[in-house]
């Protein structure tokens, strides 16, 4: 990535999209699924607890679950699954990032989210009726994951009121998450919704500064947020001039944080 210099800001040039264009073009192989041992079935218990698609599941039952369940890994580019393909598993990322894209018959990529640590997707998948992907999972670096299999994990639910609650619960939030960034990104401008993704990436309680880790590219960001990356540069560039931010080459210092989330309620910068 080049960048150049002003003063208190390095403005990031945009990135060219990388070898082969998207992730998307690679060929797609069925990642390898290993059987947990003992060591890892500890660790899923353990990453099983704080989420809110296990926390209610019987010992006996994430028992039942773990005993169909496999860890893959995948490295930078590897496709975890492809858009369309039949879909059996749901997932729980352990380390790295995912990235999930639409592909248009064109050939564009529109990213619909990103995916950290600790967090699950296709999970709705068992209740879709569709039982295909909707989206493309590419790996933004290495990463490693679990791989839950829907049937078992479907015919726990049906013996668990509490269980199907905290589906329901995690459902109810990625749906309210869904229609608000449908709002950020079809109600707003540029500045906003680099902002609101800026914000995202810090603490709810954070109020003063706080450093934003740029480690997904600049493409990727910018197609999550619906703009160019020249856009994302140049609005990237106008914070910095307005003194809201300082950019270095592979992070974002929020200056003012209380600032910012006053200006997505309807404040001014």
């Amino acid at each position: 990535m080049s960048s150049f210099s002003r003063p208190n800001c390095t403005i990031l040039e945009p990135e060219p999209l990388k070898q082969g264009l998207v992730a998307a073009y690679t060929c797609y192989t069925m990642t390898k699924r290993i059987p947990l041992n003992e060591q890892t079935a500890s660790n899923a218990r353990e990453l099983m607890r704080k989420s809110v698609l296990f926390s209610e599941l019987e010992p006996d039952q994430i028992d039942t679950l773990l005993r169909k369940t496999h860890s893959t890994a995948l490295k930078e580019g590897q496709v975890l699954f492809e858009q369309q393909r039949p879909a059996k598993e749901l997932f729980m990322l352990e380390s790295g990032q995912i990235k999930l894209a639409r592909m248009s018959p064109d050939g564009h990529e529109k990213v619909i989210d990103l995916i950290d640590p600790g967090n699950t997707f296709a999970e709705a998948i068992m209740f879709s009726g569709m039982h295909v992907y909707p989206v493309t999972a590419t790996a933004l670096c290495n990463s490693e994951l679990l791989c839950f299999d829907t049937s078992t994990y479907a015919n726990i639910l049906s013996m668990s009121t509490e269980a199907c609650f905290g589906v329901m619960a995690q459902m109810s939030r990625r749906l309210h998450w869904y229609i608000a960034e449908l709002d950020r990104l079809t109600l707003h401008n540029a500045t906003f919704r680099v902002v609101a993704y800026l914000i995202d990436q810090v603490p709810s309680t954070d109020l003063g500064t706080s450093e934003v880790k740029l480690n997904t590219a600049k493409h990727v960001i910018a197609s999550r947020l619906s703009i160019t990356p020249e856009t994302l540069s140049r609005t990237l560039s106008k914070l910095c001039r307005d003194g809201m931010i300082n950019l270095s080459e592979h992070s974002v210092m929020l200056k003012d944080i209380g600032q910012l989330r006053n200006y997505l309620h309807g404040g001014s910068l």
